[in-house]
């Protein structure tokens, strides 16, 4: 008879749950989507766990651009946020990605939505992501495949931050395929 082996306790109880916005305004925009899901299931430490659905979206706070994919990913990951974040700004640098300004037209955005219950307030990392409250393009997905997690500095879920939201300016549309 085999010997059963227990999972390490430690192993399991650093594991976090990470949401990714993920979002492309240039080119082909739901490839770069695409491209950069394939990508993060490689990073190591870390495992795709679920997918919303992509959205047409109007860009927030620029006129003049063409309108953004949007969706979001939840990853199950056993790094720090500190780390997924290098691995996710590789990954936009990897697609093409040159940061000259801010909200900038991009083939590929991605940031780390919220990581666990985690606050982290520094100068390169800010989690919860301190405007996710205000966009529509980041809870209609948050909406569709975590309405129940609460976002820790809010203490509302991100059904009722949804409900709540009064940027009627801002359009979400399901992306047809």
């Amino acid at each position: 008879m085999m010997a059963r082996t227990t999972p390490d306790r430690h192993f399991w109880s650093s594991m976090k749950t990470a949401y990714i916005g993920i979002g492309s305004n240039m080119g082909d925009r739901k490839g770069h989507c695409l491209a950069a899901l394939e990508r993060m299931a490689e990073i190591p430490g870390c495992k795709v766990t679920g997918q919303s659905d992509w959205y047409l979206t109007e860009p927030v706070g620029v006129e003049g651009q063409d309108w953004y994919v949007n969706g979001v990913v939840s990853l199950s990951a056993e790094i720090s946020a500190e780390d997924l974040l290098r691995h996710l700004l590789a990954i936009e640098k990897e697609m093409g990605r040159v940061r000259t300004g801010r909200w900038e037209p991009r083939a590929i955005d991605l940031d780390i939505l919220l990581f666990g219950e985690e606050i982290i307030n520094n100068e390169d990392l800010k989690i919860p992501h301190p405007l996710m409250h205000l966009r529509r393009f980041v809870l209609v997905p948050m909406g569709q495949i975590a309405p129940g997690v609460v976002h820790p500095i809010l203490g509302m879920t991100m059904e009722a931050l949804l409900e709540r939201f009064s940027g009627s300016s801002q359009d979400v549309l399901p992306l047809k395929e």
